[in-house]
């Protein structure tokens, strides 16, 4: 796969066995952009940041919009989520992620419309194997993965993320099943790679997982910025305080005549 023109899901799934697949989780346009110019693969959008300037500055980068499930959204019906990713795929989505059931995504499904699912550590779903922790580490839990992503593949699923299993666990999985397995924290088996931008470019809020890797200190940049901010503000107050804001360059001037003929007229 070229980057002279956007990918289609069959140019994304020839890259499965050939080589891995760079994928990451942006929230801005700058950021889409930037993944972008340095030829990053393919790009996770939420639905609510996903806008056609989203698209535009994603250039050719392979787009998975994400679908609100649960308490996240207000998707409830198959075809809630069916019009959901009509209208995200209309603005340039290329897929759609999609974490609620096999009945619901296989109606996505059963549309033609490319759906990316969820296996492993589910996050809207993480009640049920134990809260934010791996998944997979027994041989039990292992084999629910892998059933899990029989039957994703089973209904047509596209994809599907596969989040926090151990490593081998992960290269068996992929290699097994037809699906491209999007790894965050699945080890280098594999078929992406999978990211946050705000831990690679190191910003993150709270907890920062362990398969995280930050490749710039964003934090302290983004601290001095604000630092600036409160300067400048300060400034200003003072500035409007003292009178010496707006200044003569800041005004719009009017003519001597004129404004004593308007003065006239205003006082008549």
């Amino acid at each position: 796969m070229t980057r002279s023109k956007r990918p289609t899901v069959a140019d994304m799934r020839a890259l499965k066995g050939v080589r891995q697949i760079s994928m990451l989780y942006v929230t801005t346009p700058e950021e889409a952009a930037a993944a972008d110019a340095a030829g990053v693969d393919m790009l996770s959008i939420e639905g609510r940041f996903f806008t056609p300037e989203m698209r535009a500055a994603a250039g050719r980068c392979f787009v998975q919009v994400g679908l609100p499930y649960g308490p996240f959204g207000d998707l409830i019906t198959a075809e809630d989520y069916l019009r959901a990713a009509f209208k995200f795929m209309a603005v340039g989505g290329d897929c759609v992620y999609c974490a609620a059931s096999l009945d619901i995504q296989k109606r996505l499904c059963d549309e033609a419309v490319p759906v990316v699912a969820h296996v492993g550590l589910i996050p809207s779903q993480c009640t049920w194997t134990g809260g934010f922790k791996a998944v997979g580490k027994t041989a039990p839990s292992a084999l629910a993965v892998w059933q899990h992503v029989q039957r994703l593949e089973a209904i047509g699923v596209f994809g599907a993320e596969l989040e926090v299993v151990p490593d081998r666990v992960g290269a068996e999985i992929s290699r097994r099943t037809s699906l491209l397995m999007l790894g965050m924290g699945a080890g280098p088996g594999a078929d992406a790679q999978y990211l946050f931008a705000e831990d690679v470019l190191g910003h993150t809020q709270g907890h920062k997982p362990r398969h995280a890797k930050t490749y710039r200190d964003f934090a302290t940049e983004y601290a001095r910025l604000q630092a600036e901010r409160v300067a400048a503000f300060k400034e200003f107050v003072a500035d409007v305080n003292s009178g010496a804001y707006p200044a003569p360059e800041h005004v719009v001037p009017i003519a001597d005549a004129e404004f004593e003929q308007f003065l006239a007229r205003m006082l008549a």
